[in-house]
Order: C-alpha cells, then structure tokens, then sequence
C-alpha cells in the first residue's frame, strides 16, 4: 500500500515566501509517500500579464523554494508533485514538478493553456512522460489537461500508476471528468485543487476546491469541501492500476485499435 495525498489551500498572490510557510508547516509531521499540491501554489493565478509573471518566476534548479521543498521531503521520506512558475531563459512555463529526497526528479510543462494564461506563459514543450517514485510510475498533469483525454491515455500508455493533477480550477465539471480518466486508463489520479478567489484586469476568478482521490474505475476515495484548507492522506493498492482488465477478456489499453482512430 502505498500513501498519497493532497493539500488544498489559498495561496496569497504574490507572496511566495508566505505560500512556501504555510505549506511547509501544514506538511511538517505529514505521514505519506506522496503529496499533490496545487497549480502555480507559490505565485498564485492571477497575473495582469507576462511583465508580472516574470517577476515571480524562479528557475527551479535555482530556487530557494526548490531547496525547502527538498528538505522537507528529505525530512519526512516524501514525494511532492508541485505546480511551478517555471523560468527557462527567456521563457516562462506553467510546470509541475516531481521533488524527492534526491532533488527535483520529473519535470513537466503544462501543454494546453487555459484562456488568459495563453497571453503571458510559453506551451509545454516537453513529451508526455512518467518518472519512477520508488518503483512507482508518476504521471504529471496541470490543470487544463483534464479536458484533453489524450493526455491521461498517453501517461496511461507509458505506464503511469498515478497521474498526479495540480490545478487551479474554476469550472465546475473537471472534478467529474476526472473520474472518467480514471475508468477509461484504470489509474489513480490525486487532483490537487485550490480554493478562494482572485482579482485581476479581466475579473475575478473563483476556484472550486473539491480536491480529491480517485481510484481506478472512478470510485472517490476522498473529496474535499469547496472552501476548506485540508491536508488529506489515503492509502492506495497500486496493483489495482496495473491491472487493465475490466472483464476476462477486455483490456481496456491492449483492446485499443488506433489503426481506426483520427
């Protein structure tokens, strides 16, 4: 068994070193293999455009922030699946990345970005991949991705035992969706949502939270509320998602005929 999570909280836009407090103090006695935290949950979302972004960016193998969350898995014997304000020379990526004891160990740009951040960072430009925790196969996903269903069957392809979702949503139906990527791969995805509001130029956003564990097949393992702060851990089988038979003779990978797919 193995034990994965989330933390769904408020980031404070802007103060990045206030962000890294809370989260290092709600994880600091954490009992887990795995935590998910939100997308962009230093920075926060709501950019008035690429001038401000840049300003918030860090290069992750140069970034204080890194190096904390690195301690802090070193700590605890941990994993965490961070979303990123990534700076990489003169590009600014909404990124994910996989932090362990030995340092940053996946990294993964976000591919499909959603409306206004389409004004101010770069698209992903690194394949869809997975990256072992300890003999367990990591997928990374941000946000948005949860509405391509090619990106949860590419991880799914590759091998991936839990596609780990960093988010910052605000329509209402991904947290549904996601279930169905879990019944069409027969994965494990932890989505790791935000909570609260934020103003910019256009509006202000308000984020879903409901944050939650979904086990192969789609079955909820946990969710949580809309507003609340909450770290929450649950133990999962993973011979469950390697397991892609959902009768003696369907497979939902093998059974695939993509010679008859657009």
């Amino acid at each position: 068994m193995v034990k994965v999570g989330y933390f769904q909280f408020a980031p404070v836009f802007g103060e990045i070193e206030e962000n890294l407090r809370t989260i290092l103090s709600a994880l600091k006695d954490i009992d887990a293999d795995l935590i998910v935290l939100p997308e962009l949950p230093f920075t926060g979302y709501g950019f008035s455009g690429r001038e401000e972004l840049l300003s918030l960016t860090e290069d992750p193998d140069e970034s204080g922030t890194v190096v904390e969350l690195v301690k802090l898995c070193r700590t605890q014997g941990l994993h965490l699946v961070t979303g990123f304000a990534e700076k990489a020379g003169e590009k600014c990526y909404n990124s994910a990345l996989l932090l362990g004891p030995a340092g940053i160990e996946g990294r993964y740009r976000k591919l499909h970005l959603f409306d206004r951040e389409k004004t101010y960072f770069d698209p992903g430009d690194l394949p869809l991949d997975v990256f072992d925790m300890d003999g367990i196969s990591i997928g990374m996903m941000v946000c948005f991705d949860w509405i391509f269903p090619e990106v949860a069957r590419t991880l799914a392809l590759r091998g991936a035992d839990i596609l780990c979702h960093p988010a910052n949503l605000v329509l209402s139906y991904c947290q549904q969706t996601m279930l169905s990527r879990c019944t069409e791969n027969l994965v494990y995805a932890v989505t790791a949502n935000r909570t609260g509001s934020e103003s910019h130029s256009s509006g202000t956003l308000d984020f879903t939270g409901t944050s939650q564990i979904a086990a192969p097949g789609g079955r909820i393992i946990h969710r949580s509320g809309k507003e609340t702060e909450e770290v929450h851990v649950a133990e999962v089988d993973i011979l469950q998602s390697r397991n892609k038979c959902i009768t003696e003779r369907n497979d939902v990978l093998a059974d695939r005929r993509p010679e008859f797919y657009l």
